[in-house]
């Protein structure tokens, strides 16, 4: 009977896996043409499982140094699915690649640093605006619209929501009264010329991850005088004194890594916080510092070797 029991669990699970991944249908769509001709596309995720009904939505912008990476790599497709099938509308975006054939970028060599970030958040503002004119044909809910990336891309979307909070004039082609409901960054910074940034308006409740021991986007801060690059544990720090919600997991002595695996082993935490900080409008500070004895990390990535 145990055993009959076991079997029928066995099944079951099988076959909702099976259905789960059959659910999920990808889309892909053009955005924006740009001036010399080069498409920006953007793919987009949906389960067929789920209610038809505006459904929040989970944009992400892939890594790879502002020189190299594509928005459908293998490497992020448990975290599309995971969130498609469970109601979320997952739009992965293209974006101009600034850093390619260029030097490593360092505190006396920071303009085409500075230009690719600019572009990249440029794309995604264009990006979210697409979704934002076609939010009722892609039954996406505009107030709910969640902005994710690794490395590069999570540069990008924590550049983009600072931006947007002090009226850059970048964020001009999005609706004034526009704000992203949430930030999700793996291994990501702010380029800023006043310190570390200080927000004109409350950003948007922030989940960071980041490696203690990585090299090549800073944990900390890379900074001469006011201008510089701000990471993860400023930020947190800031956002701490300044009462913003946010939640910080410091991988401890991992490198860049940090800007992947969480992507596949902490789903159901990135899962919660979206629960917490951004459906329930919690106002909690979160610090966690998160080792894994087992882990094995390279922390080898450095500008000067990743670039040349």
């Amino acid at each position: 009977m145990i055993d009959k029991q076991i079997l029928l669990l066995t099944v079951f699970l099988f076959l909702t896996l099976v259905l789960f991944g059959q659910a999920v249908r990808k889309e892909t769509r053009l955005y924006t043409t740009m001036e010399a001709g080069e498409e920006l596309k953007m793919d987009i995720y949906k389960s067929d499982s789920v209610p038809l009904q505006p459904q929040p939505c989970l944009m992400f912008v892939f890594g790879g140094g502002f020189k190299e990476g594509k928005r459908d790599a293998e490497i992020y497709s448990p975290f599309f699915n995971y969130f498609a099938v469970r109601g979320f509308t997952v739009v992965s975006i293209d974006y101009r690649l600034g850093m390619k054939g260029q030097k490593a970028p360092g505190i006396f060599n920071n303009k085409p640093l500075r230009n690719a970030i600019d572009q990249a958040v440029a794309d995604l503002y264009s990006a979210t605006a697409y979704l934002l004119e076609n939010a009722g044909e892609l039954r996406i809910d505009p107030s709910l619209i969640i902005i994710s990336g690794s490395s590069a891309g999570a540069i990008t979307v924590l550049q983009a929501d600072y931006e947007k909070r002090d009226k850059h004039p970048s964020a001009d082609v999005l609706p004034e009264d526009f704000r992203y409901a949430g930030v999700i960054s793996f291994a990501g910074a702010i380029f800023s010329t006043e310190g570390v940034p200080s927000y004109a308006q409350r950003p948007a409740p922030t989940l960071f991850f980041h490696g203690s021991a990585d090299k090549l986007v800073p944990y900390d801060k890379t900074r001469f005088f006011s201008r510089g690059m701000f990471g993860s544990k400023s930020l947190a720090k800031k956002f701490r004194s300044e009462r913003y919600p946010y939640m910080f997991y410091s991988m401890e002595n991992v490198g860049h890594e940090a800007s992947e695996y969480p992507m596949q082993e902490f789903l159901p935490e990135i899962e919660q916080f979206i629960s917490d900080y951004v459906f329930d409008s919690k106002q909690w500070m979160t610090d966690i510092r998160f080792k894994d004895m087992f882990r094995k990390s390279d922390n080898s990535t450095t500008p000067g070797n990743y670039y040349n």
